[in-house]
C-alpha cells in the first residue's frame, strides 16, 4: 500500500513537472516556476477585494490568476507584490514579471515598457447624481435623452454622445474633466459620459452625491480605453501572456470573470 501510493504521487508529481517543463514560460519569469504580479499599494474595490490580491477576488486578481493558470502556473506559484503606479510604467528592470493597475495601453507608454494583449476594455458609463437619479432617470436611452449634458469639448465625449444618445438639448462643453464634474457638482448638468473605471472613481471620490446611472456594453464606444498587463520592455514573457489573454478570450472565462466583478459587484446595469 506504502509503495502504491509513493508511485502515484511520484506519477502526479512527474506529470506535474512535464506540463511546467511543456510550458511557454518555462525559464522566462524573474523565479523559476513562479510568476511573479504586481499591484497597487493599496489595491481597490472592483480590481481587488479588500487589499488582498492573493484571495483572487476582484477582477484584476482573477484575471491574474486564470491567465497564471492558462500559462501553467496554479496559485500556489503566482506570487504578490506591491508598487506604485508611477514607479511602474518608467523604463528599466522590473521586480515583477507582470503588473495589473488598470494601465491603459498608450504608444507613449509603449516606448518604455510592454504591454500584453488587452485584458479589458472599458465601457462607456454615465456619471451623474443621485439627485437626478431620484427625479426620475433611468438606465434607457429615451430617458437619457431628456437630460442636460457636459462633456470635455477636448475629448471624443461629445461625437459619443451623438452616437449613443442623441440628445434632445445640445450638450454644454468645458475646457477639462474637472470642470465637467464640477458643473455637475453645481447643478449646471444632469450627466457625463466617462470609461467605466473613471466614472467609479468619479462617482465615489470626486462628487459628493455621485451615482452611476448605467453602462453601455464597451463594443458602442470609440476608440475604447484598453487595459494591459504591464512587462518590462522586451519581456520573453509577453508572446505567453497573450496567447494566455487571447485563450481566455476565445472561450468566454474573461467575460465571466468580467461579469462577476464588473458588472454584478459594481451594481452598474446595461443601459437599454
Amino acid at each position: 500500500m506504502i509503495m502504491k501510493f509513493w508511485t502515484t504521487a511520484a506519477a502526479l508529481m512527474l506529470a506535474s513537472s512535464a506540463a511546467y517543463a511543456d510550458s511557454c514560460a518555462t525559464g522566462k519569469t524573474l523565479t523559476d516556476g513562479m510568476l511573479t504580479v504586481a499591484t497597487g499599494n493599496p489595491a481597490y474595490f472592483p480590481w481587488v477585494m479588500d487589499d488582498a490580491p492573493e484571495t483572487g477576488k476582484g477582477f484584476e486578481a482573477a484575471v491574474a490568476y486564470a491567465v497564471a493558470a492558462e500559462m501553467g502556473f496554479d496559485a500556489d506559484h503566482v506570487a504578490w507584490i506591491r508598487t506604485s503606479f508611477d514607479q511602474a510604467i518608467q523604463p528599466g528592470a522590473k521586480e515583477f514579471d507582470v503588473n495589473m493597475q488598470q494601465f491603459s495601453i498608450t504608444p507613449e507608454r509603449e516606448e518604455m515598457v510592454d504591454f500584453s494583449a488587452p485584458y479589458y476594455t472599458s465601457a462607456m458609463a454615465v456619471l451623474t447624481t443621485k439627485s437626478v437619479v431620484e427625479a426620475g432617470a433611468t438606465a434607457d436611452v429615451a430617458s437619457l435623452k431628456s437630460l442636460i449634458w457636459g462633456a470635455d469639448a477636448n475629448t471624443t465625449a461629445v461625437p459619443m454622445l451623438g452616437d449613443l444618445i442623441a440628445p434632445e438639448k445640445s450638450p454644454l462643453l468645458y475646457d477639462d474633466n474637472a470642470d465637467v464634474t464640477a458643473a455637475m457638482q453645481a447643478g449646471q448638468i444632469d450627466a457625463a459620459l466617462f470609461d467605466l473605471p473613471t466614472a467609479l472613481y468619479l462617482s465615489a471620490v470626486v462628487l459628493n452625491d455621485g451615482a452611476l446611472l448605467g453602462q453601455f456594453p464597451a463594443d458602442r464606444g470609440e476608440n475604447p480605453d484598453q487595459f494591459g498587463m504591464l512587462m518590462e520592455k522586451g519581456s520573453p514573457l509577453k508572446e505567453c501572456v497573450d496567447a494566455a489573454i487571447t485563450a481566455l478570450t476565445e472561450n468566454g472565462k474573461l467575460a465571466e470573470i468580467e461579469a462577476e466583478w464588473l458588472q454584478a459587484t459594481t451594481g452598474v446595469p446595461l443601459i437599454k
